[in-house]
């Protein structure tokens, strides 16, 4: 059943991309990739700066830049741009 939905909105996803004019399409690509880009450089700043302290502000900022990360990678907007 979730292999179904996922396909159905593929499909609907990639249909609207189609359907949209191509300045818009090319704005949105241009943000995701700029999007991940950054949240990859962010997480990868603060690993460097963490301490292995759970309670170490800057390891769970890391932590959720790496969450941000995991769902950007659960997006479809990254298999069809």
């Amino acid at each position: 059943m979730t292999t179904k939905r996922n396909t159905e909105n593929e499909t609907r996803l990639r249909d609207a991309f189609r359907a949209m004019n191509g300045d818009d399409y090319q704005t949105i690509r241009e943000a995701y990739y700029k999007a991940v880009e950054g949240l990859r450089t962010l997480a990868d700043a603060l690993e460097q700066v963490a301490g292995s302290d759970e309670r170490d502000p800057m390891l769970v900022e890391h932590l959720i830049a790496c969450y941000a990360l995991t769902a950007m990678d659960r997006s479809l907007l990254g298999r069809i741009l």
